[in-house]
């Protein structure tokens, strides 16, 4: 999942962005019954160590990187922003509020938050470091995942343009915890909770689409103690780019919850995540503000705000 990197970006509130993180990678699947698959020789535990594993070549890939374009729609409306990423820290640009252009202030405004970044190189670098060590948080949950769920096999779908590559066979599995396995830190903590569906691109080895629901309350910590309610849900989508690399083209999340046990929180948005294109891997921020500012003014210039 190239994405990983753009999930992780830094660009949401610090608490906010861990939980949607925890409520994502719960998610994703990890180990398996014993049933077979059609497709070769694998069965579902196998197939699913493979697809961890290339998961996790591709989120530690620095040579993939990427400009492509968000659509979010949340309870207070929706929000389009562009977004690069570069080998310093991912650059982002929101470009209008409820299918509105920005205003020449609001425009200024992001301007000048990316130049805070670019003249204070300590922010840059801070900024930097806080999206690594999210991502070393994910690539810990992931390489969990063969230890805290079962898997079986349910059958095959074909990928459509919204997941997967498009009329390729995906293997389809239903997933449910382990219970024998126990979370070895706070980071693990959120897994033994989700149960669902997950489509698998058995050729590639990647994920295409997981439909997953909280089944019971589930307790985490990353320096702070919080707890997802039973009932949460997350869809999540993945295809082809179009360069070979695989992308996160949707994440619908529906988790209600409690920080510190007590201050209520509601994360409720789907995001549409689309337009890939590649990118230079030696990027760098300066230059990904510099795209992140062409578009928009193409963009501007055609008064469409593109979906």
């Amino acid at each position: 999942m190239g994405s990983y990197r753009s999930l992780v970006g830094g660009e949401l509130p610090c608490s906010t962005a861990l939980v949607i993180l925890a409520a994502l990678f719960a998610a994703i699947p990890a180990s398996a019954a014993g049933q077979s698959s059609p497709l070769g020789n694998a069965s579902p535990a196998e197939l699913v160590r493979m697809v961890v594993a290339a998961e996790i070549a591709a989120a530690q890939d620095p040579s993939v990187k990427h400009q492509f374009r968000s659509l979010k729609q949340g309870p207070r409306g929706s929000q389009t922003k562009l977004y690069v990423e570069t080998r310093d820290a991912m650059a982002g640009m929101v470009i209008a509020y409820d299918d509105r252009p920005v205003t020449p202030a609001e425009l200024a405004g992001e301007e000048a938050h990316l130049q805070g970044l670019l003249d204070h190189p300590e922010l840059l670098r801070r900024k930097h470091a806080q999206e690594k060590e999210d991502a070393d948080r994910t690539i810990r949950m992931i390489k969990a995942f063969p230890d805290a769920f079962f898997y079986e096999y349910e059958g095959t779908e074909t990928a459509t343009a919204e997941y997967g590559k498009e009329g390729d066979p995906l293997v389809r599995l239903r997933f449910r915890p382990n219970p024998n396995y126990n979370p070895p830190s706070r980071i693990e903590q959120a897994l033994p909770g989700m149960q669902g569906t997950v489509l698998i691109d058995a050729l590639r080895h990647r994920i295409a689409k997981i439909d997953g629901t909280l089944f019971k309350d589930v307790t985490f910590g990353w320096g702070f103690l919080a707890r997802l309610e039973k009932g949460g849900h997350l869809l999540l989508e993945q295809s082809d780019a179009g360069d070979g690399s695989w992308e996160i083209t949707r994440m619908k999340l529906d988790f209600t919850g409690k920080i510190l046990l007590f201050k209520s929180f509601t994360v409720a948005s789907d995001e549409i995540l689309s337009d890939f294109r590649r990118v230079p891997a030696n990027l760098t921020f300066a230059q990904g503000v510099d795209l992140l500012k062409a578009e928009q003014s193409k963009i501007a210039q055609n008064h469409v705000i593109a979906h």
